[in-house]
């Protein structure tokens, strides 16, 4: 039982670290997007 409960509680933290690093990724991938798209827009930057 103990070795069960190990095993979920260590599920359960990699799962959340993987997370965490997804949207990580994400975000930068947002950011970029609309720094992108900033610079299309052809407007002078304040």
């Amino acid at each position: 039982m103990t070795r069960k409960i190990g095993l979920i509680a260590a599920t359960a933290a990699f799962l959340a670290l993987a997370a965490c690093n997804t949207v990580n990724g994400a975000g930068k991938d947002i950011k970029s997007a609309g720094t992108a798209i900033s610079d299309a827009s052809g407007e002078p930057k304040k």
